[in-house]
């Protein structure tokens, strides 16, 4: 029998270490401006289960380069699945770095970002001891019709549900703004940090108009 696959969903994983320490530096004055920010609650509460958010990084010229590689990465991520992208740019909707309560807890719902063509992940800090991204099957019918599956598969198969994904630094994750996704609680053994940005695929003359 010939079998052909459809509806597919990509992920693309790539090492990219060489923006590791650059970026790492960067990003950290923005971590301490957070931790500022929640100082009054930290006071009070403790950072147990806390993810610290920087303000936004897309006109930061420290992360100039980078953002330039993640444009051009998504404009062939989008590219590769058949979109006609000689009529589109890419643009950020949001780029940001986090890091999660050095006492552990930090994590992420499943959740989804409405209205973006590609999102991704660029890891800074973390190790086979921390937390790490979960994507979920997004075809809602499947989840529907769920069976057990053979206890002994290795691999990802089409009938999980789940795909977890283990970052070392370096590592590069882009996928598309609708699959459903998570992070498992980090139990702050060591230090978790991470980039995260929304970018969509905008009409040149819609770009040129600065709309």
């Amino acid at each position: 029998m010939h079998i052909t696959n459809h509806f597919e969903t990509p992920i693309w994983v790539e090492d990219k270490p060489e923006f590791i320490k650059s970026l790492n530096k960067a990003s950290n004055k923005y971590i301490t401006d957070a931790r500022k920010r929640e100082k009054e609650y930290i006071k009070q509460n403790g950072d147990f289960g806390k993810s610290y958010h920087s303000t936004p990084l897309t006109t930061d010229n420290d992360f100039l380069d980078f953002r330039n590689y993640i444009g051009q990465k998504s404009w062939e991520y989008l590219d590769h699945q058949g979109y006609d992208m000689s009529q589109y740019t890419t643009m950020f909707s949001e780029m940001w770095v986090q890091e999660f309560a050095k006492k552990g807890g930090g994590h992420h719902s499943a959740h989804i970002h409405w209205n973006q063509h590609v999102s991704g992940f660029y890891f800074l800090k973390c190790s086979d001891k921390t937390s790490y991204p979960i994507f979920h099957e997004p075809k809602t019918g499947a989840r529907c019709t769920k069976l057990k599956m053979k206890p002994d598969l290795k691999g990802v198969w089409a009938g999980h549900e789940q795909f977890h994904l283990k970052p070392k630094p370096g590592t590069l994750i882009i996928f598309p703004g609708y699959l459903e996704h998570e992070y498992a609680v980090d139990f702050g053994i060591e230090p978790f940090r991470f980039i995260h940005w929304n970018i969509q695929a905008v009409p040149k003359d819609m770009a040129k108009d600065g709309n």
